[in-house]
């Protein structure tokens, strides 16, 4: 990528110098081209386990301005050259695609950055109808909130995003309130200014939570395994205090005039790199059972490679969330479709299981969510 980004700079100097009087602008390029990537390689060498949660954001930013300003040049290098096409066959070069190219690359950057600055404040709830095959009587018509993948160690100190989304929560009628995973970034001190308002989550029947790849502290660098271990507990510990009920690989049945549903939590499972500590055997003993049965699974993964079209299975929805949808979704298409099966929205299986995909409420890689705007999904139950 670095040698492409190199001959992109080198065209782009060269088109400056012939196009433009003032040699200013050509300047100007030549030294972002050697000070951006230059940039870019100190930040790929840095050992992110270990550097401080400032640097990290700053990093986070750094990547995301590197990216949306080579994406505008790659815009007006292919335009640029595209003009040059006439000159092929004798004729003039089509200077107004010269043009369109300046403008468009200049227009997509500023694109991104509107988005980056915008999207990503912008909650939408998302009302979906689910119908279950011999769900209990009483619960026709029970709501269920999720929420998913929050990384507040993105947001710093900076509570106001959360509170407007627990506000936006409780608004939502709930009868409970899921959580399914990613509450930090890389440890559990990041979650310290959010306690207060992540405590005001109300649903009469209480806030379940699941822990994410992101939740085991694994993606920062500890002096042992027994302190990285030591800060899972507090993250659970903190969760706790905030008034959560976590759910590691354990059921809670769900319990209304005289019928039940089971809550089924697991601790992450998914593919490698990350890590599986999740165990549907030990949270719920056989799935083949006739209850109803909701599952939360922080990875899609999950649900695909070992519920979906399972004959032994027979778990009516299973919530997920860890895909962001890749915090970009363009006219309903994104990106995370080349990565996962089930990345965003809802799927059903030939037995007419369900899997619902959160596409998250915060942001982790890159601060800014582009088209993909933080998620809040209501679910209501109805019998079939």
């Amino acid at each position: 990528m670095l040698v492409v980004n190199v001959l992109v700079d080198l065209y782009l100097y060269a088109a400056l110098r012939c196009y433009v009087r003032r040699r200013l602008w050509a300047r100007i390029q030549a030294v972002t081209a050697v000070c951006l990537p230059t940039a870019l390689i100190v930040l790929m060498l840095l050992p992110l386990s270990k550097v401080g949660d400032m640097s990290f954001e700053v990093s986070m930013w750094a990547l995301f301005a590197y990216a949306s300003i080579y994406l505008g040049k790659y815009i007006f290098v292919l335009l640029d050259a595209l003009s040059r096409l006439p000159l092929l066959t004798g004729r003039k070069r089509w200077i107004w695609m010269t043009k369109a190219g300046a403008w468009a690359g200049i227009a997509v950057c500023a694109l991104l950055w509107y988005a980056a600055l915008t999207d990503k404040n912008r909650i939408s709830r998302v009302e979906v109808e689910i119908p279950v095959e011999g769900l209990p009587e009483a619960f026709d018509g029970f709501r269920i909130t999720q929420i998913s993948d929050l990384h507040v160690g993105t947001f710093g100190s900076d509570t106001a995003f959360v509170s407007r989304l627990v506000d936006s929560i409780n608004a939502s009628r709930p009868d409970v309130i899921v959580f399914t995973g990613d509450l930090v970034n890389r440890h559990s001190k990041e979650a310290m200014p959010f306690i207060k308002p992540l405590r005001r989550l109300r649903a009469p029947m209480g806030v379940y939570s699941v822990m994410g790849n992101h939740d085991y502290a694994e993606y920062f660098e500890w002096p042992s395994e027994a302190s990285r271990l030591a800060d899972v507990d507090r993250l659970k510990g903190l969760q706790k205090a905030m008034g959560w009920q976590m759910l590691d690989n354990a059921t809670r049945w769900l319990r209304l005039n005289g019928d039940s549903i089971a809550l089924i939590g697991v601790e992450n499972v998914g593919e490698p790199p990350f890590t599986t500590y999740g165990n549907l055997d030990k949270a719920y003993a056989d799935i083949s059972d006739a209850n109803t049965k909701i599952l939360l699974s922080h990875n899609p993964v999950h649900w695909g490679r070992d519920l979906a079209d399972n004959t032994q299975s027979r778990i009516a929805l299973t919530l997920s969330g860890h895909t962001h949808a890749m915090q970009i979704m363009i006219f309903g298409f994104s990106p995370a479709a080349w990565r996962y099966d089930n990345w965003g929205g809802l799927y059903s299986d030939s037995k007419g299981q369900k899997l619902y995909v959160n596409r998250g409420a915060g942001e982790v890689g890159f601060p800014a969510r582009i088209g993909a705007t933080p998620e809040i999904s209501v679910f209501t139950l109805k019998s079939e």
